[in-house]
């Protein structure tokens, strides 16, 4: 790993937390990127995790590559105007353009598993468990969905509708995975995201929502990409 390459910084999305990105970081040490970390996010307001996202870039000494999965893509999004960061990569990702939130972008184009997403009493939205594999990692096997399914971390709903301020991909070179099979994203969504980016590289992956954890392979494909391109 050269001395000049970015610290890979991994930005986790609703449903779940910083191990959603378990393979990803086995994979990215096993070809030589050890300077890795992971933000677990609140997943209380766009404000709070682009917030939480930006301690953890402050405290890197050098150039920072940020990766973001689903909501995550939000996030790095709204943090990643610091100016350490060199660039942004999109897993199944939202990037919202300045006064868009999550929320209104899945309206334009709704999701196949819009109805499995269910709030409790206390504003929390989660995804029922009975539906979990299917409408958000029908690609990997039913151990490891019914894992992520029983731990998933729900996001409070009001995130949905916040806003970004100066989305960061305007300003930094992009890297964009469209999931094909995504039911939490509308495939289209993406592709229309990431069209308007004007990304480095735009991959197409046959894969579900969780691709970070059914193709970590290509995933990391990406970032090394990345990595190269913007060190």
């Amino acid at each position: 790993m050269a001395d000049n390459e970015p610290t890979i910084v991994l930005v986790h999305g609703f449903w779940g937390g910083a191990a959603h990105w378990a393979k990803v970081v086995v994979e990215l040490h096993r070809r030589g990127h050890h300077r890795l970390h992971a933000v677990e996010n609140p997943l209380t307001s766009l404000a709070d995790d682009a917030e939480r996202t930006r301690k953890m870039v402050r405290q890197v000494d050098g150039p920072v590559l940020l990766v973001g999965h689903s909501y995550g893509g939000a996030v790095i999004t709204e943090a990643g105007d610091l100016p350490n960061v060199t660039g942004l990569v999109y897993v199944a990702a939202f990037a919202p353009d300045a006064g868009e939130s999550p929320g209104q972008l899945s309206q334009e184009h709704p999701p196949a598993a819009f109805e499995a997403i269910a709030p409790d009493s206390d504003g929390y939205l989660w995804i029922r468990q009975d539906a979990f594999r299917e409408s958000f990692a029908q690609d990997l096997d039913a151990d490891e969905a019914l894992v992520m399914a029983v731990t998933q971390k729900a996001p409070l709903g009001s995130t949905f509708g916040d806003t970004v301020t100066a989305p960061a991909w305007r300003a930094k070179p992009t890297w964009y995975q469209v999931s094909t099979e995504d039911r939490m994203i509308h495939p289209d969504n993406e592709r229309r995201m990431a069209a308007r980016m004007n990304p480095r590289k735009t991959v197409e992956l046959d894969a579900s929502h969780a691709s970070l954890a059914s193709r970590p392979r290509e995933i990391c494909d990406l970032i090394d990409l990345a990595v190269r391109e913007s060190a």
